[in-house]
C-alpha cells in the first residue's frame, strides 16, 4: 500500500512511506539471516551452507535480533502515523498493516527459534561426521584434524570478538539512553527553575506593592498622630476658653448680686425711716401737744445719740 503525499499533511505522508520502506527492508534482511541460521552447520555441498559458514551463529542471532528490533521499532512508528494520516479510508488501511506487520512479527520469531533447533541439529550432526573421519586413520584425517582445530581457534577468536562487540554496543545503547534521560531531566530543571523564576518575579512585583502600602500606611499614621494632636490642643484650648468665660461671667453675677443686695438694703433703711416719723407725728397729735415740727430729711440718716 502507497498512500500519495498532498499538500497539508506531506511530513505524515512521506514518515508514512518511509517507515513502510524500513519495514520492508528489514524484513527482508532480517528472513535472511534467519535462513542461514537454518541452514548453519551444514554440508557445504549447497551455496547456502557456504553463506552460513561464513559467519558465526552467535552474529548470525545477533543480527536476526537487530532485524526484529528494526520491524519492532519501524511497528512504533507506524502506530504513531495512523492517528495523523489524511483520511480515514488510510487510516483502516494503516490499521490492517498494522495488525499483518504483528502478525510477521511473531511468525519471524517462530521461525527463529525453529531456525536456532535445527542449527543445533546440523551443528550435532556436523560433529558427528568430523569425529567419524577424525576416528578413520590416515593422511587425510591428520589433515582435518589440523584444519578443525586452526577453524576452531579463529571461530573462538571471531566468536570472543563478536560477543565483546556486541557488549560495547549494548553499553553504547545504555549510555545513549542515559544520556538522553539526561537530557530530559535537564529539560525538567530548565522548566522548574524557569517556573520559579517566573513565580519570584511575580512574588517580588507583590513585596514591592506591599512595600508601597506600609509607607503609605505609616505616612497615614504619621498624619493621623499630627491631626490627633492638633485636634487635642485645639480641644484644651476651647475648654480653656470655655472656662475662662465662665469664671469671668460668675464674677460679673456676683458684683450683680453685691448691687441689688446694696441697693435693697438703702430701700429697707429708707420705709424704715419713714415709718418712725410717720408714728412719732400721729403720736403727738393724738396726745394734743403740738410740738416744734421737725423736718425729717429722708435723704440724710437717722442721728443716734449713743449716750
Amino acid at each position: 500500500m502507497e498512500v500519495k503525499a498532498s499538500s497539508p499533511t506531506d511530513v505524515v505522508i512521506e514518515e508514512f512511506n518511509k517507515t513502510k520502506k524500513d519495514w520492508d527492508d528489514g524484513y527482508v534482511q532480517t528472513l535472511d539471516h534467519i535462513h542461514a541460521i537454518e541452514n548453519y552447520g551444514k554440508s557445504r555441498s549447497t551455496a547456502t551452507g557456504d553463506v552460513a559458514k561464513k559467519d558465526s551463529l552467535p552474529r548470525l542471532n545477533g543480527l536476526a535480533q537487530d532485524g526484529l528490533s528494526l520491524l519492532t521499532t519501524a511497528q512504533f512508528n507506524l502506530d504513531l502515523l495512523v492517528p495523523q494520516l489524511p483520511t480515514d479510508d488510510h487510516i483502516q488501511n494503516a490499521r490492517m498493516l498494522l495488525l499483518s506487520w504483528s502478525k510477521q512479527i511473531q511468525s519471524l520469531r517462530s521461525s527463529l527459534r525453529h531456525a536456532n533447533l535445527q542449527a543445533k541439529s546440523n551443528m550435532r550432526k556436523a560433529a558427528k561426521e568430523e569425529r567419524e573421519l577424525l576416528l578413520g586413520g590416515g593422511e587425510e584425517s591428520t589433515v582435518r584434524r589440523r584444519n578443525l582445530q586452526t577453524k576452531a581457534g579463529m571461530t573462538s577468536a571471531a566468536e570472543s570478538i563478536t560477543e565483546s562487540l556486541r557488549r560495547t554496543r549494548q553499553l553504547m545503547v545504555q549510555e545513549v539512553e542515559r544520556s538522553g534521560n539526561t537530557l530530559m531531566a535537564f529539560e525538567e530543571s530548565t522548566g522548574v527553575l524557569k517556573k520559579a523564576e517566573s513565580e519570584y518575579k511575580g512574588h517580588r512585583s507583590l513585596l514591592m506593592r506591599t512595600r508601597n502600602l506600609l509607607s503609605t500606611m505609616k505616612r497615614q499614621d504619621v498624619i493621623d498622630k499630627i491631626i490627633g494632636i492638633v485636634g487635642a490642643v485645639i480641644f484644651l484650648l476651647v475648654v480653656l476658653y470655655v472656662v475662662s468665660k465662665r469664671i469671668g461671667i460668675l464674677k460679673l453675677k456676683n458684683i450683680a448680686l453685691a448691687s441689688i443686695k446694696a441697693a435693697m438694703a438703702n430701700k429697707a433703711e429708707i420705709v424704715e425711716r419713714a415709718d418712725v416719723g410717720g408714728a412719732m407725728n400721729h403720736m403727738g397729735r393724738v396726745n394734743g401737744h403740738v410740738g416744734p415740727n421737725v423736718d425729717f430729711n429722708l435723704e440724710q440718716p437717722m442721728m443716734h445719740d449713743e449716750l
